[in-house]
């Protein structure tokens, strides 16, 4: 693994595939991970006198789905630049009337409903069971919320996101099935992804940024495409780099407030 230490990673989502406001002073970089290239180069520079790294997840012309994407690769690429820090903001739907579209939900559990996907970097000798009961890191959570509120944005506190397949939409009768449940937003890029950030033992945070009401919400919700879902991020990126700016400014230099970093000291046999 690479010895330059970058100190906080971003994963950029659908409508996100750029980070930095002055492209001259990044450099950018191609790793190799034994689980193949990532999806696009890594493009580091400094934000808040600190050392980050930019992913877009789907690539800068967004050319996986989410069903496509190697999250393995890319979570590996993060951690060998010596990444101890994630976050993990994406477009999403809302499943629930009191989280319209421009609201941001800082998210503390998902829900799986993918198929097929590679979810583990631990296929074996040794055995290992990585715990989800808290996915996301709760000292960056804090910190998110907090950025949120500085920024005049309206930020929820928690939330759990139902992750589903894609590349295609819910149908009605699945949306409102996952409102039923009382579930707020609906995502296709959380799981594996946040799992596997944990895995490597990683802090990871979501802020979903709601760009539409999910199908089943009402009878009056026009079917969600991707083409609104992208109008609507893009017309709240700015908000969006500000409260990352916020939140990287605020995140400390060592992990001392959660067990992140010992995530594997009872995972395994």
């Amino acid at each position: 693994m690479a010895t330059e230490k970058v100190q906080i990673g971003v994963f950029g989502g659908s409508g996100f595939y750029s980070l930095f406001d002055n492209p001259k002073e990044t450099e950018e970089k191609w790793i190799e991970t034994p689980y193949g290239l990532p999806s696009d180069r890594v493009v580091i520079g400094a934000i808040g006198g600190k050392r980050v790294a930019f992913l877009p997840r789907h690539g800068r012309f967004h050319q996986y789905p989410p069903h496509k994407i190697n999250y393995r690769a890319n979570v590996w690429a993060m951690k060998s630049l010596g990444v101890e820090r994630m976050i993990a903001p994406c477009a999403a739907g809302s499943l629930q009337k009191d989280r319209p579209p421009g609201d941001f939900v800082i998210c503390d559990q998902y829900v799986d409903r993918t198929s097929g996907r590679t979810d583990t970097f631990y296929d074996g000798p040794i055995a290992t069971h990585v715990s989800s009961a808290e996915p996301y890191c709760q000292e960056l959570r804090k910190l998110a919320i907090a950025a949120g509120k500085n920024c005049g944005i309206t930020t929820h506190p928690t939330g759990t996101v139902v992750v589903i397949q894609g590349p295609r939409f819910s149908t009605k009768a699945e949306s409102k099935w996952f409102m039923n449940q009382g579930w707020e937003v609906i995502n296709m890029t959380q799981f594996p992804e946040v799992h596997l950030v944990k895995e490597l033992e990683m802090c990871v945070v979501n802020i979903s940024l709601m760009t539409d009401f999910d199908a089943g919400l009402s009878g009056d919700v026009a079917p969600v495409s991707h083409s609104e879902v992208v109008k609507v991020f893009e017309g709240n990126l700015s908000r969006l780099r500000t409260m990352l700016a916020k939140l990287i400014e605020t995140i400390p230099a060592k992990r001392e407030a959660c067990g992140c970093a010992e995530t594997l000291k009872h995972a395994r046999i």
